[in-house]
């Protein structure tokens, strides 16, 4: 392998779409032949049927979190069933060809909107495409009335398709937030993940994953690349990976208490959300005002009362990288991914029709 192929396999290190060829294998053919022994005094037709092609599988295995595999290599072909024989052998069936993908792996048809099939189970086993059927060799049509058939079938082809591969991660909560909110600053925090972090936008360019531990309990949270206006319709990074959190039990949204335009922040993330898919916006949302140590007290208190306007959610506010009520967040995260609290939904956020028309900011 080159230098260059290297690195460019290194920096690859997430990789969450593929669009890859499958073919099944074909069917391999009937034989035509006949019994011709010397102390048998009668002969007659004795081949073998063709093998079944092979079947394309896709199979959901532990231990992968990226589509990494399909990034370099897009043909994959099952083999081709064995002919048949004489003396009644029948031929082998082909080799399957087995797809391995991570768990949140979807299989799309290539028009990129049919789904075929959602991988959501370690172990779990699909055939997206059947082998061909083997061909019947001559024994099979022998009857009382042609013995002696000069005939076999071929073996039926294989089917073939592109087919797109589309991985959304599976995670207990989902960190949201425009760039630069501390998202990944808070997902080093609180597990062993370490994203890089840096202080200018779209530091995260690839979703990330961590373990987090709080009070003898686990549960994993999935930090994506930073939402921003027009993300819906692929501006910025947000638009690929906002499937990430789909799946995700509870949204954490972290808002920038340092930015000035905060409130409009939340306001075009919230509607980013809801123009993506109306199901993500109204999953349970816990809101948090980010970066306090930065604030003082009445600022603190100013940013809450101005988010509070537009939302009925509780909001916290908290300290990433001072580690302030960082404990109180991740209980309150527990609360929901155990269902033993109902927290309000995407359908409480709201723009309070009496606030003043010279506000910086209006809802998209």
């Amino acid at each position: 392998m080159s230098l260059s192929s290297t690195k460019w396999q290194t920096n690859m290190k997430f990789l969450d779409q593929a669009h890859i060829f499958v073919k099944s294998g074909n069917g391999g053919a009937g034989s035509v032949s006949f019994r011709r022994e010397k102390f048998l005094e009668f002969g007659g037709p004795d081949g073998g049927d063709g093998g079944r092609g092979g079947h394309v599988i896709i199979k959901c295995v532990d231990g992968l979190n990226t589509l990494i595999d399909y990034r370099f290599m897009q043909h994959f072909k099952a083999k081709t069933g064995v002919h048949g024989m004489g003396r009644d052998m029948n031929g082998a069936k082909g080799d399957n060809v087995t797809l391995k993908v991570p768990v949140g792996t979807q299989i799309f048809d290539d028009d990129d909107e049919t789904m075929l099939v959602d991988m959501t189970e370690v172990g779990q086993e699909h055939i997206l495409l059947q082998g061909g059927n083997g061909g019947f060799g001559n024994a099979y049509f022998k009857s009382a009335t042609n013995q002696s058939p000069r005939r076999a079938n071929p073996g039926i082809v294989g089917e073939e398709m592109w087919i797109h591969l589309r991985l959304k991660l599976i995670a207990d909560a989902g960190l949201l937030g425009f760039p630069n909110a501390g998202k990944s600053t808070f997902l080093a925090a609180t597990s062993a993940a370490k994203p890089k972090i840096a202080d200018y936008p779209f530091t995260t360019l690839h979703p990330n994953l961590g373990v987090i531990n709080q009070d003898n309990k686990e549960f994993v949270m999935a930090d994506i690349p930073g939402i921003i206006e027009g993300a819906h319709e692929g501006t910025g990074l947000g638009h690929r990976f906002l499937g990430h959190v789909e799946r995700c039990s509870v949204l954490l949204h972290l808002v920038d208490g340092t930015d000035e335009k905060f409130v409009e922040n939340y306001v075009i993330l919230r509607d980013e959300l809801a123009k993506y898919a109306e199901d993500l916006a109204k999953k349970p949302e816990i809101l948090v005002i980010n970066k306090i140590d930065a604030l003082s007290e009445s600022e603190i208190a100013e940013r809450v009362a101005a988010l509070q306007k537009v939302t009925k959610q509780k909001i916290f506010t908290m300290s990433a990288v001072a580690h302030i009520n960082v404990p109180d967040v991740l209980r309150e995260l527990l609360k929901v991914i155990e269902g033993d609290k109902a927290l309000p939904t995407g359908d409480d956020f709201s723009q309070d029709a009496d606030e003043p028309a010279d506000k910086p900011w209006s809802p998209v």
